[in-house]
């Protein structure tokens, strides 16, 4: 979808379809969910995960209302005897929204407004010297807004369109904490006391016009500006991209389906390429068999975030990078699907796909060799993804199965300098991963049993470290592989009542290891890399209610 929305994906024409409620109905929805974090747990606060979530919707002839909130409370995992220098930092949400709608004739219009307000907590550990902890606070305020309609003249004309902006401020506070004295001070060091704000804004239009059965055209403009101020940000940086896209979906017979699209872009910072091409294909071999193939272009300027700001979240933090450039890329992509029904309640599906990616200029991450979890942004100068995608499922009567595999190449050239290292003298790092799922729904007890399991290969993971020399350089270590399952029973009560209970992480993994090759010239460098808190043990109860209006 790159020559519509801009981004380093595959394009062509859109349908974006809403539920619609044919009738009058009220309807209230209650959810509970009590978690413990790892072997960490008290009920309905403090240790632990605790959510509630309430949502009503209204409708009432050609108008819809709809509004909802959500609590999240995670009071972190691990640290000392004090609840403090914890492994995963305490976080708070609140989340919220409000929605309302008009829909009549050829004319559907709605407003939506989203809120969040998060508090993440780290509390250092105690200074016995001096019996005082540096403690930091980070707030976070985001006010969205969004304007979509759409307007169908005939049944070969229609019209869309969407306005939205987003308000994001994150507050950084730094206090120190006297346990002697039982007070806070706030600190003085540079960037310790910050208000960060990120606004966006997006309009964008596109008319569909169906020339023909066989030809149909999807015209329309894009515009995305973002703007950035705080202390460890210097002045008010912007970015705006203005572009326009046509798209095309052509149907030249009914076994054949092509989807180009051009997309023509300027960027006010970075040289966006002219045109940005991309083109989807189906082949329709027989009733159960198709070919997909796909091509696209992709040109993605650095996001101001990525730039300037310093983010923190429960496990790990990422620093911006405001030196990045611009990433520019080709993406190829192929898929057979089959499906068959040898009867009615017996379904099978398979698809294998492959696809090759080459960047130039990648934005990615590379994490600190000390293994502290905190990542920074910067450019691969080249880099290539390639590899193959097998996915199957069944369905038989109350069984659900599902099995997938994939199999990924990763190449990476950082720099001509002689210190960049790499895991072996093969051009690509090669890393398998695998997923399996089954479900079974036992309708006596009005019951259905859930297992996911994921296998994650060793993959390689760029780490910071330091030469010989004393120079910052970025080399390749690798992830250790690991395995990941979960299992869920949801139960349904009566019409009203269902109650959700399992466990997560059932192998009971924390951390990975992440290790380098070794090396005479860049100080050799592991750690671990944070994936869980270990296994957790969830149980949830959900109350719907609806009341249908004649």
């Amino acid at each position: 979808m790159s020559v519509i929305f801009g981004s380093d994906a595959l394009a062509g024409v859109i349908n974006i379809i809403t539920k619609k409620h044919q009738k009058d109905d009220l309807s209230v929805s209650v959810k509970l969910q009590e978690e413990t974090a790892g072997n960490e747990y008290h009920a309905f606060n403090y240790k632990g995960v605790h959510t509630q979530n309430l949502n009503v919707g209204y409708k009432k002839k050609d108008w819809s209302l709809s509004a909802g909130a959500t609590h999240n409370d995670f009071n972190g995992y691990g640290g000392d005897a004090y609840g403090r220098d914890k492994d995963w930092l305490p976080k708070e949400q609140w989340m919220g929204n409000a929605k309302i709608g008009y829909s009549k004739g050829a004319f559907n219009a709605y407003y939506r407004t989203d809120l969040l307000n998060e508090d993440i907590k780290s509390r250092g550990p105690i200074n016995y010297s001096n019996y005082k902890a540096i403690d930091q606070q980070y707030i976070t305020d985001r006010f969205s807004h969004q304007l979509q309609g759409g307007y169908t003249f005939n049944k070969n004309q229609q019209l869309a369109g969407i306005i939205s902006y987003t308000d994001y401020k994150r507050k950084t506070k730094t206090t120190v904490h006297d346990f002697e004295k039982g007070t806070d001070q706030l600190t003085t060091g540079q960037g310790e006391q910050d208000l960060a704000k990120f606004n966006s804004f997006t309009f964008r239009t596109s008319v569909l016009y169906q020339v023909s059965p066989m030809l149909t055209l999807q015209p329309g403009v894009d515009i995305n500006r973002e703007e950035a101020s705080g202390e460890r940000i210097s002045g008010t940086p912007a970015i705006t991209d203005y572009a326009a896209f046509v798209s095309a979906e052509i149907k030249p017979t009914s076994r054949i389906n092509i989807r180009p699209g051009l997309r023509f872009i300027k960027n006010s910072v970075y040289n966006a390429p002219p045109v940005i091409p991309s083109i989807n294909s189906k082949f329709v071999i027989n009733k159960n068999l198709d070919l997909r193939l796909a091509y696209a272009y992709g040109f993605r300027s650095p996001a101001l975030r990525e730039l300037y700001f310093n983010f923190v979240d429960v496990n790990h933090n990422i620093v911006g990078n405001p030196n990045l450039k611009a990433e520019y890329s080709n993406s190829f992509n192929s898929s057979l699907n089959w499906t068959a029904t040898p009867s009615r309640n017996l379904t099978y599906s398979a698809s294998l796909g492959g696809f090759f990616n080459d960047f130039n200029n990648q934005i990615d991450f590379a994490l600190a060799a000390s293994g502290s979890n905190q990542y920074s942004y910067f450019n691969v100068n080249k880099a290539k993804t390639t590899g193959a995608v097998l996915e199957t499922k069944m369905a038989w009567k109350k069984l659900d199965a599902g099995l997938g595999f994939s199999y990924t190449g990763f190449y990476r050239k950082l720099y001509d300098d002689k210190e960049y290292i790499k895991l072996d003298d093969k051009e690509y790092l090669w890393s398998p991963e695998l997923n399996a799922s089954i479900s079974y729904a036992w309708d006596k007890i009005k019951t259905k049993f859930s297992l996911f399991y994921k296998y994650t290969g060793v993959k390689p993971q760029y780490v910071t470290g330091t030469s010989t020399s004393g120079q910052d350089v970025l080399y390749i270590a690798e992830t250790s592989a690991y395995h990941l399952a979960d299992f869920t029973a949801n139960s349904t009560l009566n019409r009203y009542i269902s109650i959700t209970a399992g466990v997560k992480n059932i192998f009971d993994v924390n951390n990975v290891n992440n290790t380098a090759a070794a090396s005479g010239s860049i100080h050799n460098a592991g750690g671990a890399v944070a994936v869980s808190y270990g296994r957790s043990y969830f149980i949830g109860l959900a109350l719907q209610w609806n009341r249908k209006q004649k």
